[in-house]
């Protein structure tokens, strides 16, 4: 199936909830009406109730109970607000999709983001813009198991959604591999140019530094996933992209975090 007519069929596409539409076009925009926005999401019981939930968990150590959609975007920041709206509406956008365990798909997808933000911040990269780049990082697998769950099985079978010779058995079998659905899907729900550039570029990005930051952290989160062991971490480590950042050697073991302390109090995100 060219990736044409993958779009073309409506199963692979998750619908987007119209309030995260908004958000999205808000990046675009050189002020933004936040009232409007945070009356919009208020609009959206699930959403707002999720992204309450999420303002006053222990990840963010605000000094009082935020009570409204308005305190959160007051407290929070807008764009934090942001990102974790478009991130839970990436979340609800697919409810089951075939051969694939969800679950583990998401916290996969939340530990890359917890991990690109840590690693951006030590970069002097945009620290939100990699955590929700991070979180829709490896959308298109969702999109390929939902619109050709037969050919996404038969790939299962030879390298599993987290094992990294994935992205090559796509592009044998496909002509394209995830990270080209991702950045297609990123184009068509009108996300800035700088995320379907950054998604094409995950697997290879040479000169793109936010490419760069998400694949480091999307490493990290599957050696966590996939249970290395030392000696199959060093062999593995993505020395020559890590120094294109200028980060010490063997940093992403010895000066990060471990993923679960990162992203601690943000399950609510995923669930």
């Amino acid at each position: 199936m060219k990736l044409e007519a993958l779009f073309q069929n409506p199963t692979a596409l998750p619908t987007a909830p119209k309030v995260v539409e908004e958000l999205i076009s808000s990046f675009d925009k050189a002020s933004v009406s936040t009232e409007e926005i945070a009356k919009k999401l208020s609009a959206d019981p699930v959403l707002s109730a999720k992204l309450l939930r999420l303002a006053n968990s222990a990840y963010y150590h605000v000094s009082r109970s935020i009570g409204t959609v308005e305190d959160a975007v007051l407290m929070l920041g807008f764009v934090t607000v942001r990102t974790l709206v478009i991130s839970s509406g990436l979340v609800s956008g697919f409810k089951t999709v075939p051969g694939l365990d969800l679950r583990q798909f998401w916290r996969y997808s939340l530990r890359t983001a917890v991990g690109a933000k840590f690693i951006a911040k030590a970069c002097k990269q945009n620290t939100d813009l990699a955590f929700t780049i991070g979180m829709m990082h490896a959308i298109g697998q969702l999109v390929i198991h939902a619109g050709m769950p037969e050919q996404a099985l038969a790939l299962d079978k030879v390298a599993g959604p987290l094992d990294p010779r994935r992205l090559d058995t796509e592009n044998a079998s496909l002509g394209y591999n995830y990270a080209d659905v991702g950045a297609e899907l990123a184009r068509r729900w009108k996300f800035p140019p700088t995320f379907s550039d950054t998604i094409a570029a995950i697997p290879n990005p040479g000169e793109n530094e936010l490419a760069a930051v998400i694949h480091l952290a999307a490493w990290r989160a599957r050696i966590d996933e996939n249970k290395l062991t030392p000696d199959e971490i060093a062999a593995c480590y993505p020395t020559e992209v890590a120094e294109s950042l200028g980060l010490e050697e063997n940093a992403l073991i010895d000066q990060m975090p471990s993923l679960d302390e990162l992203s601690a109090g943000l399950d609510e995100l995923i669930k």
